[in-house]
């Protein structure tokens, strides 16, 4: 190991002016990464293999930092010193934290639930995406607050994460959410080691405890957090449904009389990673209570979206109110509601089988009209 010190520290030592050249453009990353993000979101389904690629380079800065700090650690620990200054690896996990979140951001901006608590979760990456450009504010969290340093390396290990596995492994919402959890519980070991640098068993106690602490946070905090590459492309009310064309059809006021006698079709169109096959959900609810719940399968892979339908015949009891169908995953996350009123009067939602786009980034894609097929009777 002494032979490799002389190498690593002429290394390191060519580092430094690099980094310090790169410094004064590190203005140009932020960008680039929002439209790599950008290319990497359209991608998912036309050229997955590309959208793979942009993922997997996002993945392999994040082992190469992880990599540099451990080994730092290892080496200081020896009293070796053959680690970059502080500032200049503090520069690079900079570089990494700004392609992490301006990566991510577009697939959260397009999948995310603006009336629910998922605004408040793309709402924090968006600060984090401000504070991680601003060197005053980066610099000061890295130096004087390392819990929030700490809090923010393990956001960022979370969403690239989210956003990563499904595109190249093709993991349900679900899976990607479990192993995201526990990478970012694993890869926020290192930090949690500088922060309490445990010596005895109670604080190696108190560093298992904060990172099961995180992590049940971000489990129970799972219903606010956006599936990242799943999102509703278009959805439909309709009284009746063309199987062969697959299609909704008809026309119809949504009475209660109405809603009796005839039952509602609701129509969705999901868009998902190629390779994907994922059980998601209909959830109807009526005056925010819910009164049926639908399995669907869904697969991943086409632009239009998947198609999925759910139609409801029983219909009993008082029925006049607010509806909504909620489209959510098996873990409860929110993919998209369509929402109606059943009334006698002129406030009745009219189920006239036109397939509405949501607003976003999704809806610049004009080609997202009808895509598979699949059908569910309650």
């Amino acid at each position: 190991m002494a032979e490799k010190e002389p190498v690593m520290r002429s290394t390191l030592a060519r580092l430094e002016p690099l980094v310090a050249r790169l410094r004064r453009y590190h203005w140009v990353w932020p960008p680039i990464a929002f439209v790599l993000g950008l290319l990497g979101f359209f991608l998912v389904n036309r050229q997955q293999w590309l959208g793979g690629l942009l993922a997997l380079g996002l993945v392999l800065t994040w082992v190469l930092l992880i990599v540099e700090s451990i080994a730092s650690k290892w080496l200081s620990r020896r009293g070796r010193n053959a680690a970059l200054p502080r500032a200049a690896a503090t520069f690079i996990a900079q570089m990494v934290h700004q392609e992490t979140l301006f990566f991510c951001l577009p697939f959260f901006l397009a999948t995310t639930i603006w009336t629910s608590g998922q605004a408040i979760f793309t709402g924090l990456l968006i600060v984090c995406s401000i504070l991680a450009i601003l060197d005053p504010l980066y610099f000061g969290l890295s130096n004087r607050h390392r819990w929030l340093y700490f809090l923010l390396h393990a956001l960022c290990v979370f969403v690239v994460m989210l956003v990563t596995l499904p595109i190249m492994l093709s993991l349900t919402t679900g899976q990607s959410l479990m192993l995201s959890i526990l990478a970012m519980m694993f890869f926020s070991l290192p930090s949690v080691l500088g922060l309490l640098k445990p010596s005895g068993i109670t604080r190696w106690l108190a560093m298992v405890g904060l990172l099961v602490v995180l992590g049940g946070i971000a489990w129970t905090g799972r219903t606010w957090i956006p599936p990242a590459t799943l999102w509703l492309s278009g959805s439909a009310l309709s009284p009746g449904f063309d199987t062969a064309a697959r299609e909704p059809t008809g026309s119809m006021t949504l009475t209660p009389q109405a809603l009796k006698s005839r039952g509602l079709y609701v129509y969705t169109s999901i868009r998902a990673p190629r390779g994907l096959r994922e059980k998601i959900y209909h959830v109807w609810r009526h005056d925010n209570e819910v009164v049926e719940r639908i399995a669907l399968i869904i697969r991943g892979g086409r632009d239009e979206g998947y198609r999925a339908w759910t139609h409801k015949q029983n219909f009993s009891g008082t029925v006049e109110g607010r509806w909504q169908v909620d489209v959510v995953t098996q873990t409860g996350q929110r993919i998209g509601s369509v929402r109606f009123t059943v009334s006698d009067d002129a406030n009745a939602t009219l189920a006239g089988g036109n397939i509405q786009r949501p607003p976003g980034i999704p809806g610049w894609n004009i080609r997202h009209l009808l895509g598979h097929d699949e059908e569910k009777d309650d």
